[in-house]
């Protein structure tokens, strides 16, 4: 029995003493009856201060007294008279029962006053959290009401992170104990650390901060004097971790939310930007192209004529990336689906682009049919070709297409440095260029042009570095839904 047990079992046994001792000093004023009911005073405030057990020492000290100092014979704890033992024996048990009663409506009181202070808390909680919609802000937000409602230091730690997003007060990195701690308690969607069953000699408790979707990070607590911050299953604590997980994913929703719209508001600028920039070249691009045919057809220089014509058809070509690239991101292309023939379509590309002789084709004529929009297919033709050229170093560029499986591949490979590893699926994103582009030239839009008339048509592009010879092979793979009779 430790201090405070021995203390209130004296405060008890004095407040039996002093019903005792008024009985007695009455001098038979107070009948023998009434004093039974005198005892229940002490049995009654003894659980109410000190619960059920105090009550119930109360009762049998109470009956001990009654029986000693007012049941004949006095000074005995013998009872000759049955009614007297009846009355000892109810007296002893209203006792009991009064305690348990007590101290029952004492437990309740004291739940309902818990209750009011974790709801008080946790409404104060809500309106620190409520006026942050920033992670960051949010956490410290998180911290300082943990810290303060806890009375300790708190942090918050997220899933893959050993940094704390926030302490209070301000916490560098987790280590050791502390980093497994709070790792496993994020894995487990439980507790873990000082005070819980597992790894309890770090110095942080952790609770994990869990939502519908799954566990966002953990809140960590500790005290100074080593002590674990709450004890057992606090049901206050675990109501501050959901609001604040809670909390944490709306301002990450949030956030992506805004990450969207500023993504969407981007996109629409530079298709605005793009379709206009295209437009209104394309104006001054054909009275050049038309200036060239006059030059040719008066017999001017043939080399500079050779020259504008190129560069006027290669601009040309750029423009016409830029507007493709605005009605692949509109979601604007329509397909008009025909037979096109392999050999006819290489042929067709190769003399848009101009100067094929450095070109090689292996494509046989009696590939079949694919069913494809000629046009697109052309302009994933011409930028293939022109891509392959730019980085072929010179060097000559081919054409193959073959069976493959139930299907056909047709690959555009050039003999140049190859593609860094790693960035194979890279070169086909919007205006990405690799590596010493800059001194090759070019827009970033030809291959993403490609991939995205190529998905629109059903069809997959992927890019490697060739494996027989030096440079890229970039490959078309036409399924074989798509085919067709085999070619006249």
């Amino acid at each position: 029995m430790n201090r405070i047990e021995l203390r209130a079992t004296a405060e008890t046994l004095l407040m039996v003493a002093a019903v005792t001792g008024i009985g007695l000093a009455s001098h038979g004023r107070i009948p023998t009856s009434a004093m039974d009911l005198l005892y229940l005073v002490p049995v009654a405030v003894a659980a109410r201060l000190h619960g059920l057990g105090q009550g119930i020492i109360a009762g049998i000290a109470s009956a001990l007294a009654y029986n000693f100092f007012f049941v004949p014979p006095l000074r005995t704890l013998r009872i000759d008279d049955n009614e007297n033992i009846v009355t000892v024996i109810a007296l002893l048990a209203v006792a009991v029962f009064t305690s348990r009663l007590t101290a029952q409506l004492r437990s309740q009181a004291r739940d309902a006053q818990a209750a009011a202070m974790r709801n008080a808390a946790l409404a104060s909680f809500a309106r620190q959290l409520a006026g942050s919609s920033d992670e960051v802000a949010l956490a410290h937000a998180i911290c300082a009401e943990a810290a303060r409602i806890f009375d300790a230091d708190a942090l918050v730690v997220l899933r893959g992170h050993d940094v704390p997003l926030a302490a209070a007060p301000p916490f560098d990195r987790l280590a050791g104990l502390d980093l497994q701690a709070a790792q496993h308690c994020i894995e487990s969607g439980g507790r873990s650390g000082r005070g819980t069953a597992t790894l309890q000699a770090a110095d942080w408790s952790f609770v994990a901060l869990p939502t519908p979707s799954g566990v966002v990070g953990a809140l960590g607590l500790a005290r100074g004097d080593g002590r674990a911050p709450v004890d057992g299953d606090d049901p206050l604590l675990a109501s501050i971790a959901t609001q604040a997980a809670l909390a944490l994913e709306r301002a990450a929703l949030a956030r992506e939310l805004h990450d969207v719209a500023a993504l969407r508001e981007r996109d629409r600028l530079r298709g605005a930007l793009l379709s206009s920039v295209g437009h209104d070249l394309r104006t001054p691009l054909t009275a050049i192209l038309a200036a060239s045919a006059e030059l040719r057809a008066t017999a001017a220089d043939p080399a500079l004529v050779a020259t504008l014509d190129s560069e006027a058809r290669r601009l040309d070509r750029y423009i016409a990336n830029l507007l493709d690239m605005v009605r692949i991101e509109a979601g604007a292309i329509r397909l008009n689906l025909e037979p096109v023939d392999l050999v006819d379509a290489v042929a067709a590309a190769l003399r848009d682009v101009r100067g094929g002789e450095d070109v090689k084709v292996d494509v046989a004529a009696d590939l079949p049919l694919v069913r494809l929009d000629a046009q697109l297919f052309h302009h994933i033709l011409i930028n293939l070709i022109d891509n392959a050229r730019r980085h072929g170093a010179g060097a000559p560029v081919t054409i193959a297409a073959a069976k493959h499986g139930d299907g056909l591949t047709l690959a555009v490979c050039d003999a140049g440095p190859g593609l860094p590893p790693g960035s194979e699926a890279r070169v086909f994103d919007t205006f990405t260029r690799l590596e010493g582009s800059d001194r090759i030239g070019g827009t970033g839009l030809g291959l993403a042009i490609v991939k995205g008339f190529a998905e629109a048509m059903g069809l997959r592009v992927s890019a490697a570095n060739r494996t027989e010879a030096r440079g890229a092979a970039f490959t078309l793979e036409l399924p074989a839904p798509l085919l067709l009779a085999a070619a006249p």
